[in-house]
């Protein structure tokens, strides 16, 4: 029931995902069964295939994420984060409001141990065909060094896990290249980073180094990151409305890529565009099923637990 256009959107995303989707994997829709299930039957679904999970309240995208969650029990995002708590679900993906999914994963499924805050990360399509991974993108607005630091190792293995990059190389934004340059925050971060064992960094980047090949993970705070990721959505709008044909500015639609996992918790949660099609959704369903076979999150835990020793 999540996004502007649930659950019409939603439910055919889930249809596309499931013809693409290896058949052991099961999906779970959360939401208004009746509403789901004419859906399904309306187009030509047989509605056995699905495990439907009825929730009929939904938080809406303006609600007070954390007294929604406390408010509405019932609603598609709680109940799933339930399921998900309990083992239940493998992995819970979802266009609704991005601070309910915040709140409802640390209630529930929580940090791993030794992360001092989740992230989320967004693609961003490189020059010569490949992609980069950028974060965090909006969720931490305010970050002191060491989660900058942190966020560097996340993004490195997303890079090398699900999106099968060997050795990534992380950088971090900054306004010029020399170790001296940027404010405070990226200063600070630049002396960890730079001695780190457990990541490839390779120094610093700037704006324009965003869709070349010098980085494969680019860290920022989730300031910086968002206005990024808003600026880039934007030139694909742009190319649209001039009506401008290249299949560089395609790859910059939101709708290929689908969501972008909150990293650093104990399970899969994956965050779609609240303004999610079909396509979009369908996408954000087969990520969802790549970071869960991936293991990502075991795969942080055993990183930090390197760390340590």
């Amino acid at each position: 029931m999540g996004g502007d256009f649930a659950p019409i959107q939603t439910v055919l995303g889930a249809i596309w995902a499931r013809k693409e989707l290896p058949s052991d994997v099961r999906l779970v829709l959360f939401g208004d069964e009746n509403a789901i299930v004419a859906l399904l039957k309306e187009h030509g679904e047989d509605p056995g295939m699905y495990d439907i999970v009825h929730a009929p309240e939904n938080i809406g995208m303006g609600e007070h994420p954390t007294k929604a969650i406390q408010q509405k029990p019932n609603s598609s995002i709680a109940v799933a984060f339930d399921m998900l708590k309990h083992g239940k679900i493998d992995a819970f993906a979802s266009a609704g409001n991005t601070g309910a999914m915040l709140v409802g994963s640390m209630f529930s499924v929580k940090a791993i141990p030794g992360i001092i805050r989740p992230a989320i990360s967004s693609t961003v399509p490189k020059e010569n065909g490949s992609i980069g991974i950028i974060l965090d993108v909006g969720v931490n607005a305010d970050c002191k060094p060491e989660n900058l630091y942190q966020f560097g190792l996340l993004g490195s293995l997303l890079a090398e896990h699900v999106y099968n990059i060997p050795n990534p190389k992380v950088a971090l934004m900054n306004i010029g290249e020399e170790e001296e340059k940027g404010n405070l925050l990226s200063q600070a971060a630049y002396q960890l980073m730079k001695n780190s064992e457990e990541f490839n960094f390779v120094g610093n980047v700037e704006g324009r180094d965003l869709f070349n090949d010098k980085a494969d993970v680019i860290v920022c705070d989730g300031f910086t990151g968002n206005i990024v990721l808003k600026m880039a959505e934007s030139f694909y709008h742009i190319a649209r409305k001039k009506e401008i044909q290249n299949e560089y500015f395609d790859r910059l639609n939101y709708e290929s890529y689908g969501g972008a996992p909150i990293l650093g918790l104990n399970s899969t949660v994956i965050v779609a565009h609240g303004i999610s099609s079909a396509l979009a959704i369908k996408n954000t369903i087969i990520l969802t099923r790549d970071v869960t076979v991936a293991r990502l999150s075991e795969k942080i835990k055993q990183a930090l637990l390197k760390a340590e020793v």
